[in-house]
C-alpha cells in the first residue's frame, strides 16, 4: 500500500454519497418525513443562524486536536491558522507509554452542510508505517459556535522497542472526496512525562 493508499478513506459497502445540496435546499426537503426532520435537526439547520465570514471560504476550520489523558491536562494541538500548521511539525509532545488516551477535535462548519467527515492519520517510525487511524466525524450544518468529537479510547505502546520518535501525517476528508486540512506533526513515546 503506497502512502497516497493509506489516506484514501474506506467504503462502506452501499454506502452512496448523496446529492450535494444547499442549506435552503436541504430545509425544504420533505418537511412531511418525520426521519428526515430529525436529520436536519441534528445538523442545526431547523434553527441555523450562522453567518460565515465572506473572506474565509473554507467549509470546514479546525480549530484544535487534543490528546486527553484522565487526570492530566489536555496536550493541545493549535491548526488554527496557517503559522500554527507550520509550527505543530516542529514542535513534537511527549506520550507516556502505556497511558490510555483519546483523540478529542474542535472544529467549525461554515457555508454549508458538510457530510461524512473523516479523520485519517498514518504513524510512521523510522520511515516504517506503524498506524493508521480512520475515525468517522459524522455530518455537520454551519453554525456559529464550534463542534467538538472525541474518538474511541486507545492505549499507547509501552516497553523499550516502543519508544522513541514518531512522525504522523493527518487529514480530514469527507464524502465528497475534499481534503479540508492535511498537515504533518511528530510525537515522543517516553517513559514518563
Amino acid at each position: 500500500m503506497s502512502e497516497e493508499d493509506d489516506f484514501v478513506p474506506t467504503q462502506t459497502a452501499g454506502y452512496k454519497v448523496g446529492e450535494k445540496k444547499t442549506i435552503d435546499e436541504y430545509k425544504s426537503l420533505d418537511s412531511n418525513d418525520e426521519s428526515l426532520n430529525k436529520w436536519k435537526a441534528s445538523l442545526g439547520l431547523n434553527t441555523l443562524s450562522a453567518s460565515a465570514p465572506s473572506d474565509d471560504l473554507r467549509r470546514v476550520v479546525i480549530l484544535q486536536l487534543a490528546l486527553e489523558v484522565t487526570g492530566r491536562s489536555d496536550v493541545v494541538v493549535d491548526l488554527s491558522s496557517q503559522e500554527a500548521l507550520r509550527n505543530v511539525k516542529n514542535t513534537p509532545f511527549v506520550i507516556k507509554e502505556g497511558i490510555e488516551y483519546r483523540m478529542k477535535v474542535k472544529f467549525k462548519i461554515q457555508h454549508e452542510v458538510v457530510s461524512g467527515l473523516k479523520y485519517l492519520q498514518v504513524v510512521k517510525r523510522k520511515g516504517i508505517k506503524v498506524d493508521r487511524t480512520e475515525e468517522m466525524i459524522g455530518s455537520y450544518g454551519p453554525g456559529d459556535e464550534p463542534y467538538e468529537k472525541k474518538f474511541m479510547v486507545e492505549e499507547a505502546p509501552s516497553g523499550m522497542l516502543a519508544r522513541g520518535h514518531y512522525e504522523a501525517k493527518s487529514k480530514f476528508i469527507d464524502d465528497d472526496g475534499t481534503t479540508h486540512i492535511e498537515w504533518s506533526w511528530c510525537f515522543d513515546i517516553k517513559k514518563d512525562w
